[in-house]
């Protein structure tokens, strides 16, 4: 029996801003759109390319998006995590750094940054 992992979907409150947030930050793309799913939601499904797992983005005006904090993040890899928040600065995005000064730790060590979508999501970010 084969089994494998096929997407994670998350709430959103803006269904075009996070669609928006995920392919122009995250480099998502999307798979397909759905105006009204048999539940009535909005759905949005995205992919990294050469990712087999995916993202639903899932949006229904009448459902209220919260969470506790810290709660859920995703995690996506980048080849050279230097450029990639030299890249997101240039986006003026704040980044939630580990270490806080990352030009000068991600020499040597782990080397990881958090972002966070329009709706508090956070995006852990690791290099390859």
């Amino acid at each position: 029996m084969k089994i494998t992992f096929d997407h994670t979907r998350i709430r959103v409150s803006n269904l075009e801003a996070s669609i928006n947030w995920y392919t122009k930050t995250c480099g998502f793309e999307v798979l397909r759109r759905t105006d009204k799913s048999p539940s009535g939601n909005q759905l949005a499904h995205l992919q990294i390319p050469g990712s087999a797992h995916k993202l639903e983005l899932t949006h229904s005006p009448d459902f209220k998006v919260q969470f506790p904090e810290d709660l859920i993040h995703t995690c996506i890899r980048v080849e050279n995590i230097n450029d990639y928040c030299a890249y997101l600065e240039s986006l003026d995005l704040k980044i939630d750094l580990w270490p806080s000064n990352w030009q000068e730790k991600f020499v040597d060590g782990k080397k990881m940054a958090f972002i966070t979508d329009p709706d508090g999501y956070e995006v852990e970010v690791l290099e390859h």
